[in-house]
Order: structure tokens, then sequence, then C-alpha cells
């Protein structure tokens, strides 16, 4: 059992402090799993001292070496500030796929008749995003446009990876693009949805229209789903479907890179909510999403103990809301730090009872 290398991307205000718990879960003492962390400080503070030098470093660090998890940052809003170290890590580490996955919290009710997982596999470049746009005319003959594109390459990373996602999860293939009105644009990942349910014909797949995707989750219960998606289509669903499951605090989020043949070169992890300004200092928020973030990094490694420990991770936090221990946003009155030394007390007791049945 080899040592793995994290790089650690710390960042800001509360999105730091809970990088700190989910790190402490994740010490080789607790996971019984060896990792060397390095850290990097995306710090509002440190990117601007460094003109932004610190983000592509990192962003090297982690093509580099393969794994990592990243802390909330501050994007500033002033034009010709350093910006979103997120758009620079994400072009540097030529991420293609943003996955999230809604899952039930222990206690938490959730919204419509949703019960089990939901994953949004989202394309993570291109579409909406860094499109190029103008205005042209005046007054109310003022026209705005946008130019967008998406390649083939990264509706292929999608659609395969969205059917890996299934085929692990024993879930349905579900949703897709609006490629009635957009057969040219849309149609392209379509086709290429298509292709993936042919490699994988093992796999549920059920193809619906964006809008009607939307609808109908309304009306899901217990069949576990993938979504695979555009970028701004995801963008919209992945916040749809977190807070169809009561609260955004029991999901992770992952940035995915891939190589030639498709495989997963990086995997960066991280939770989905900002860094929570008025809760700083409190030690009062919620570190859920932020462990989790912990265990799906773990998951990438194709190790069987770093196996183990990321399963150790999910049951433990989820066991540890249904004991129970909550903080205040699931109506508990836990502490950050108190609800992490629980669920690290649940991961060393897995481990341990799991070593004795072996």
């Amino acid at each position: 059992m080899s040592t793995r290398t994290v790089i650690v991307l710390q960042g800001d205000q509360t999105g730091q402090e809970l990088l700190a718990e989910a790190l402490r879960v994740l010490d080789p003492s607790v996971t019984r799993y060896p990792l060397n962390f390095i850290p990097f400080d995306l710090s509002l503070a440190n990117r601007r001292q460094t003109q932004n030098r610190v983000v592509f470093e990192a962003a090297d660090a982690l093509n580099q070496y393969g794994l990592g998890i990243k802390a909330a940052t501050i994007t500033p809003e002033t034009k010709g500030d350093v910006g979103s170290p997120n758009a620079i890590l994400r072009e540097r580490i030529r991420g293609e796929v943003i996955q999230r996955t809604g899952r039930r919290i222990p206690s938490v009710r959730p919204l419509g008749g949703v019960y089990a997982p939901i994953t949004v596999v989202r394309m993570a470049v291109d579409d909406a995003y860094n499109a190029k746009e103008w205005r042209e005319g005046d007054g109310l003959e003022e026209r705005a446009f946008r130019t967008e594109k998406i390649s083939r390459r990264t509706c292929r990373a999608v659609a395969e990876y969205a059917f890996q996602a299934a085929s692990k999860a024993g879930a349905k293939v579900f949703g897709g693009p609006k490629y009635t009105v957009s057969p040219v644009y849309e149609g392209l990942f379509k086709e290429e949805m298509d292709a993936a349910a042919a490699r994988h014909p093992q796999v549920r797949y059920e193809p619906q229209l964006i809008d009607a995707t939307f609808a109908l989750l309304l009306e899901t219960s217990g069949e576990p789903l993938v979504i695979p998606t555009l970028n701004r289509d995801g963008d919209l669903l992945s916040d749809l479907v977190l807070k169809l499951f009561g609260s955004i605090a029991g999901a992770e989020s992952q940035i995915l890179s891939f190589d030639d043949e498709l495989n997963v070169r990086v995997a960066v992890t991280e939770a989905p909510h900002g860094t929570a300004p008025s809760l700083e200092g409190k030690n009062v928020a919620n570190p859920m999403a932020m462990i989790l973030a912990g265990a799906a990094l773990l998951a990438h490694i194709n190790e069987p103990a770093a196996g183990r420990a990321s399963r150790a991770i999910y049951e433990a936090t989820l066991e540890t809301v249904y004991q129970g221990v909550k903080t205040s946003d699931l109506a508990g009155n836990a502490s950050t730090t108190e609800f992490t030394d629980a669920v690290i007390r649940a991961v060393s007791a897995k481990l341990e009872v799991w070593d004795t049945l072996r």
C-alpha cells in the first residue's frame, strides 16, 4: 500500500475552517490509509499577493499527483481583480466533468417523492460559460448576442462517465439536452449519449428533453438516477437536485479530468457551498459536505484500503446524523468540531470492526 499525495487547496473564511475538519477525518491515523498532503494557499489575500501565480502552481501540482481537495474561495467582483481560481484550475487541469449527487440525509425530509440518490454529471467547460458576448444597435433595437460552443470530446467524456457512474450505482441514465430544438448544437451531445448507451447495454437508459427532466424529477421516487447535462443546464439542475433532498449539506462536488481513454486523470473534490462569511469563527457551520468530499477523493484511489476508508467515511457521516449529532442547520445543537469528532469515532470503529471480520 503506497502513500498517495493529495493537493490541499486552502480557501477563505468558513470554507477554510471546514476544509480543516475534513482533513482531520482524512488523517491516516483515522482512515488507516497513508496520505501525504501538500498545501497551497488559495486565499484571496495570497492570490492577490502572488497575482494568481499560486493558482497556476496548484494546478500544475494537481496534474502531477492527480488528487486534490479544495476549500471554498472568495471570487471578487471588481473587474481587473484576481477573479475566480476555479476557472483557472479547471482550464489548467483540463477539467471536463462536474459531478454532484443528491442523497437523503437522515432526519431531513426531502421534497416531492425523491428517495433514491440523483447524480448530475455536467460539462465543466464551454456551453454558456466563457462564451463570446456582444451587443449591437441602440434603444429598443439593441440586441445581445452570444456565441457558444461544445466539443465532441467533452460530450463524450460526460456521456461515458455518466454511464460508468450509473453502472456502478445500479442507476438509470435519465434526461438529456433539448436536441429537438437544437439538433446541431445540443444534438451533438445526444449523439454521444446514444453512443455511450450502446457501449453500456446493461445500463438502463431513458433520454428526456431537459424541460421534461426538470418536471419529471418531481415525480421520481425509489429509482436512483444519473443525469448527464450541458454546462448551463447542469448548473441549474444540480442546485435543484440538492435542494430536493432538503439541504446542500449532504452532497460533495467533484471536478474530473480525463486521459485520452476517458479514465479519470485528475479528481478535485469540494463542498458545493460557498465561504459563509457570517459563520466564520463561530464553530457552528456544518462540515458534512466537506467531509464527504474527502470520502469522494478516496474513492478515486484504486486500492481496496482506500475504498474501505471511503465507504467508512460515507457511512459514518450519515450515521452520525441519524444518531442525532447534528449542527444547527439540520435542527441540531452540535458544533462543527463536535460533529467531526463523532464522525472520526464512527470511522475508527467501523474500520476496527471490519478488520475483525475479514
